[in-house]
């Protein structure tokens, strides 16, 4: 299983041109899933991705994790999408 993370302040995705998805502040994350990968590869992925500090705190370095932001009541959110072509 692999990702690839980024910070966004909007991100959707359409499909046939219409929005089947989309997040305001918080992380755009392409997933790819491969033959073999199970439960506990997706939830020790989860929780990686829900603990990285790659937001900024209130002096300004880079210290909060998505979680944090949510667990302090602001407003983030994860648009998860599929990506086979990672692999």
């Amino acid at each position: 299983m692999r990702a690839v993370v980024q910070r966004v302040t909007a991100s959707s995705v359409a499909v046939n041109g219409k929005i089947t998805g989309a997040v305001g502040r918080g992380i755009n994350v392409l997933i790819g899933v491969a033959n073999g990968d199970n439960e506990k590869d997706a939830d020790y992925l989860a929780e990686k991705i829900l603990g990285l500090r790659i937001f900024e705190d209130e002096e300004g370095k880079m210290n909060l994790s998505i979680g944090d932001l949510q667990r302090s009541g602001v407003g983030t959110g994860i648009l998860a999408i599929s990506q086979f072509t990672l692999f």
